[in-house]
């Protein structure tokens, strides 16, 4: 199976309360075969998590509503999301920061001004077992 078939089938929730920036994502995930769910706060993020059922989730930390870290945490104590692969993209470079997330056991932590975009696809990728 080639690399777009595999893509095909894979799930990505899109959790970004930057328009433009969620709006990059977005085309350039879908342009590489992925199926894209966006929402643009915590709260929404928690339930389309349970409905969409992704196999990924890029999550933002600093949103409205329920920030990233308590999305997080609760994705990873309900039996249904505990085992998402998540990477944490946010502008949060600190850490400390980082080493909440790691805590809470995200299994990536990027930080937006440290990445390019095909950086964040590379890692989807990875975490998804695609490379």
């Amino acid at each position: 199976m080639d690399q777009t078939n595999q893509t095909q089938h894979k799930r990505i929730l899109l959790v970004e309360d930057d328009n433009a920036l969620a709006s990059v994502y977005e085309e350039r995930l879908k342009n590489e075969g992925f199926g894209v769910r966006r929402v643009n706060n915590g709260e929404d993020a928690l339930s389309v998590a349970l409905s969409y059922h992704p196999d990924l989730v890029l999550l933002d930390v600093m949103m409205p509503k329920v920030d990233g870290f308590d999305v997080l945490d609760i994705l990873r104590n309900t039996p249904g999301t505990a085992n998402l692969k998540i990477i944490m993209i946010t502008a949060l470079s600190q850490q400390s920061d980082k080493d909440r997330a790691m805590a809470l056991h995200a299994d990536d932590y990027l930080v937006k001004s440290q990445v390019v975009i095909a950086d964040v696809i590379n890692r989807v990728r990875y975490h998804l077992g695609l490379q």
